[in-house]
């Protein structure tokens, strides 16, 4: 029966009609009991009615509410019902349809009577309608005779004032015939109409071979006699009566003329027109265009721009001799004559530009046909711009020369700096008792930059097209040859030997160059990036595209990574005589522990010489945080692979060792300083060096009794792995007979402890680690050691076998402190550039 109830909902049509019809509102109803929707519960309302045990007491009255309301609602439900019955009366029904019938029939009587009317007002005015057609006819017709007798009138005029050669009367007639002889185009098969049209037409040529005879006398004139410039001003007026078609060839004809004489002097076989003598040229032009102002010129409107059709004509015919010029010259044309004819070319371009306050293009294009496009003069040197390229390629290549290849290698390159086309010798502003300061980067290398800024701007006045794009792709070379030629030789040491025993000396000079390399590199790469947008900025549209530089960047960011590398070949250098030290030490033979180690202190020693004369000379400190993290790890290796060469350790020997882990972690931990100290750094080192405090708390416990050694190892280490445990055996340095015993026990008592897991930190612990540097040259191996990473922990073990690592790139730490000290951010993602892998050895 429930079940009945709640799968009978109402619809939401219905429920909305029963609110509208008993004046609900859902939004303002008080009660409860008034809603309607299918999400009606009744318990909901019984506690609203019921909300504590003492409403009870109200029980009796709600009820009598609930039967009052029950009442008054079966009250309304019948008054609807005898409303209902009386609205669906037959009676009512039929006398309402008998309406609408009459209705309808009404309706169709109005409309017959309307159709009636319609065509009785049609036939009385049927005759007016004709009278109105024949007075718009004999409209049209007065007003047709009236136009034809005034153009006849005109016409006879037009015919007078031309022979009288009154200009200025012919302008007016002109126009007004031609504005009524429009108005006939459409009776010219009247042959009254095609008589007079066809005298216009002969009128016109009559009129304009008049006038070109007029301006031919104009032209050729004698300028020492006196000529009526008024009637060349009016005939001009009749000349824009005519047409602009007439118009454009009276100014081509004109111009013709007025340059006959240049294409005679400067034909392009002559030594005139030869390209040293382009500014004989100009120089021409500029008397012909002021004669043309103060004389001929003055009868010219102002509107036909003349001036502007003499400078377009004389820039085609000049581009065309250039073209020629430039194709003849061929390989003995020079960058000289080239840069020095185009400058003057561009000068004269731009002071005309600047003459008439309008660009050269857009003056070109107004004084030219519609079917004729004329280019620039500078657009026909264009396809020769590539001797431009050519010749910075060859000034780029003279420029670096002198650092170019292995026998350039040195500490810096500011002995003397190289000779380039461009640079002059600097006056020094120190005394010469007072050192010369050690520069940031490279003087090669801000050389490079400013050459290619000056050759970047003067070929962008040059060209933005083609000849800018090829010059990008000339810059781009040299940027890759400066990584690999200059900087990578740098780099590059021809044998690497070891240190004797307890030799800590640095290599002060190759750790200088490196940071040296460092602040070159990052300043190359994040210039080119600078360099990439500026050419963006001033190439045109279809070859921005094309330009990217990433490639080179890649390439200085691997400088960055080799030069990290050497740095941390030089600290493991240093810091290799203690490290052989201490994986020769006899722990055996030690009664008692002393205070730390003392390779030791040659080890700490070395570690905060080489930091300390690094900090200062490396400007990102991005690259100091990466030293140091790869830094730690590698010297943490080093730890480890001693500790593991030096057994068997015994109890004493793993104390000391503790206390030696102990000044060797504070070491580390005050290695970056306050400003490069992260968090992760700390947290990481932290993490590893627990480890190896734990492996050596498990050497120190003592073997007697096996069940407390055993489960000494299960609960610092953590695992039932039998061959980590043989690995502490052989650490401590355990006799055989007795390791067959303790590892019988180590499995009887791990079987029964299921919680351990299979395997620790101890599972990648080599117990063979290589005698070799873990850096070896930059050219043959790099390495990477992660410390900042998650998985640093977890990694420093495996490192000892050397396998390949994926350690933090350049930069990576997460130090939010320090990026407000940084001068700048280069990259978002910096692992693309510099990684570093640890190779095993050969």
């Amino acid at each position: 029966m429930q079940r009945r109830h709640a799968d009978a909902e109402l619809p939401q049509e219905l429920v909305l009609a029963i609110q509208r019809v008993l004046e609900l509102n859902p939004g303002q109803n008080d009660d409860p009991l008034d809603d309607l929707s299918n999400n009606f519960n009744p318990v909901d309302v019984l506690n609203q009615l019921f909300p504590d045990e003492a409403s009870l007491a109200r029980l009796d009255a709600v009820q009598a509410k609930l039967a009052q309301d029950e009442r008054e609602l079966q009250a309304e439900i019948d008054s609807l019902q005898e409303a209902l019955q009386r609205d669906q009366d037959p009676g009512r029904m039929q006398l309402i349809q008998e309406m609408i019938s009459d209705l309808l029939g009404q309706m169709s009587r109005i409309r017959e009577k309307a159709s009636e009317s319609e065509a009785v007002v049609r036939n009385i005015t049927k005759d007016i309608q004709a009278l109105d057609l024949a007075k718009k006819n004999l409209i049209l017709s007065m007003t047709t005779l009236k136009r034809l007798q005034m153009l006849v009138n005109a016409l006879t005029q037009l015919e007078d004032q031309v022979k009288e050669k009154r200009y200025a009367e012919v302008a007016h007639s002109l126009a007004a015939v031609k504005q009524l002889s429009a108005t006939f185009k459409s009776y010219t098969s009247v042959h009254l109409i095609m008589q007079v049209w066809k005298r216009i037409q002969q009128i016109q040529g009559e009129t304009r071979s008049q006038l070109d005879a007029e301006f031919d006398s104009f032209f050729l004139q004698d300028l020492s006699k006196p000529f009526k410039t008024t009637q060349i001003t009016d005939a001009c007026a009749v000349i824009d009566v005519l047409g602009l078609d007439v118009r454009t060839q009276l100014i081509e004809r004109y111009v013709a003329l007025e340059l006959k004489e240049y294409r005679r002097i400067f034909r392009a076989s002559d030594e005139a027109g030869h390209l040293d003598n382009i500014t004989r040229r100009f120089a021409w032009f500029r008397r012909l265009l002021t004669a043309h102002e103060l004389e001929i010129g003055r009868v010219f409107p102002a509107e036909w721009r003349v001036g502007w059709w003499l400078f377009s004509k004389f820039v085609s015919i000049t581009r065309d001799d250039l073209s020629t010029l430039l194709s003849k010259a061929g390989q003995s044309l020079t960058v000289k004559l080239l840069l020095e004819t185009l400058q003057q070319t561009t000068e004269f371009q731009l002071s005309m530009a600047k003459k008439w306050a309008t660009p050269v293009d857009e003056i070109l294009k107004t004084a030219s046909p519609p079917t004729v496009q004329i280019q620039s003069m500078s657009s026909a040197f264009e396809p020769h711009l590539g001797v431009f390229v050519d010749a910075q390629d060859k000034a780029l290549a003279d420029m670096l020369a002198p650092h170019r290849g292995p026998k350039t290698r040195s500490s810096v390159d500011t002995t003397s700096k190289p000779s380039t086309t461009t640079s002059t010798p600097r006056a020094s502003l120190s005394t010469p008792d007072e050192p010369e300061p050690a520069p940031i980067v490279l003087p090669s290398s801000t050389e490079l930059f400013y050459f290619y800024a000056q050759s970047l701007d003067q070929c962008a006045k040059l060209s933005t097209g083609q000849a800018l794009f090829d010059l990008c792709g000339v810059q781009k070379k040299w940027l890759k040859i400066y990584a690999e030629d200059v900087l990578s030789p740098k780099l590059k040491r021809p044998q690497i030997q070891s240190r004797k025993s307890m030799d800590s000396r640095l290599d002060k000079a190759e750790l200088q160059q490196a940071c040296l390399l460092i602040n070159t590199a990052d300043y190359c790469q994040v210039t080119a990036a600078e360099l990439e947008e500026k050419i963006k900025e001033k190439l045109n549209e279809k070859f921005k595209e094309k330009v990217k530089l990433q490639a080179e960047r890649d390439l200085f960011m691997s400088v960055v990574s080799a030069a990290i590398n050497i740095q941390l070949r030089e600290l493991e250098l240093a810091c290799d005589g203690a490290f052989n030290t201490m994986s020769r030490a006899n722990w055996g033979a030690m009664s008692h522990v002393t205070g730390h180690s003392p390779f030791m202190s040659d080890i700490t020693q070395a570690t905060e010489q080489v930091a300390e004369l690094i900090k200062p000379l490396v400007e990102q400190k991005k690259y100091l945080r990466n030293f140091i993290d790869k830094a730690s790890s590698l010297l943490l290796m080093r730890f480890t692979n001693a500790l593991v060469k030096s057994r068997p350790l015994k109890e004493i020997g793993a104390e000391q060792l503790l206390i030696d882990l102990g000044v060797f972690k504070s070491c580390l931990l005050k290695l970056p300083g306050e400003i490069l100290s992260t968090s992760s750094y700390t947290r990481s080192l932290t993490k590893i060096t627990t480890r190896l405090e734990a492996l050596l708390k498990v050497i120190v416990t003592p073997v007697d009794p096996p069940e407390g050694f055993i489960l000494n190892y299960t609960l610092v280490i953590g695992d039932a792995s039998f061959s980590n445990f043989q690995k502490i055996l052989d650490l401590k340095g355990t006799p055989k007979a007795e390791q067959n015993s303790l590892l019988d026990s180590f499995l009887t008592i791990t079987s029964t402890k299921t919680d351990l897991e299979s395997t620790s930190f101890l599972s990648s612990l080599d117990m063979d680690p290589s005698t070799s540097l873990a850096v070896g040259s930059p050219a043959t191996s790099r390495i990477a050691l992660p410390l900042s990473s998650t998985s640093a922990a977890e990694s420093v073990f495996s490192a000892l076998s050397s396998p390949s690592l994926s350690g933090p790139p350049t930069g990576s730490s997460n130090d939010g402190s320090a990026k407000g000290n940084e001068k700048r951010e280069v990259f978002s993602d910096i692992r693309r550039f510099v990684t570093f892998g640890l190779r095993p050895p050969s």
